[in-house]
């Protein structure tokens, strides 16, 4: 691990890894890094073993469950959060940290760690992105939504973060040191939510 102890031995700059095999990388390099951490790509296992922490882009998230099968990342993606690494899905992302999916298509598997149940593209098409002000952990934020998946169901141990319109849906949860968001923070210009994960990361 790369970390800068601060003088109470916890990390003051965090390495945190985007997983660089599709979606918007380079936004959430600058968000992370609006948010004081060194932000770095990762396509490799090597790349994943010398970082604190990972961001799971937005982008498609069947096309990033095949890329991570075919750069050999599934696995140790799944042991890295398995094992305890913070990670943060945003959209895809989201999809991709959750252990059960709805409207997959046949076969499609995720790195899973947070016991919910996602429906993919659940407010709609690329046509009905939208935009909406939400209270995240309670604070006020502006949300970007894209083909956007929403929570069905959670755990017990799940902390529901937001929710948004129709229905109060869930567009934001966190487990242990997992967050999610069905919205796109890294398109905003602010960087809260990513400040609240590098946060997440320091305290680990």
């Amino acid at each position: 691990m790369m970390r800068t102890p601060d003088q109470d031995g916890r990390t003051s700059v965090p390495t945190i890894g985007v997983l660089a095999l599709q979606g918007d990388v380079r936004e959430h390099v600058q968000m992370l890094e609006a948010a004081g951490a060194t932000a770095v790509p990762v396509r490799r296992p090597a790349e994943l073993d010398a970082v604190d922490g990972l961001v799971v882009p937005g982008g498609e998230s069947t096309t990033m469950w095949k890329l991570a099968e075919i750069f050999d990342m599934l696995d140790p993606l799944r042991l890295r959060v398995k094992a305890g690494m913070p990670a943060y899905g945003s959209c895809a992302g989201m999809i991709m940290l959750a252990d059960r999916i709805q409207d997959g298509i046949e076969g499609q598997q995720t790195i899973g760690g947070i016991d919910m149940v996602v429906r993919r593209n659940a407010f709609g098409r690329q046509v009905d992105s939208f935009e909406a002000d939400l209270s995240f952990a309670g604070a006020p934020i502006h949300a970007v939504f894209i083909r956007a998946p929403w929570v069905e169901s959670v755990g017990s141990e799940v902390e529901v973060l937001a929710t948004a319109p129709p229905g109060d849906r869930i567009v934001a949860v966190r487990q242990g040191p997992l967050l999610a968001t069905s919205f796109h923070p890294e398109l905003t210009g602010d960087a809260r939510v990513h400040e609240y994960f590098v946060n997440m990361v320091r305290e680990l």
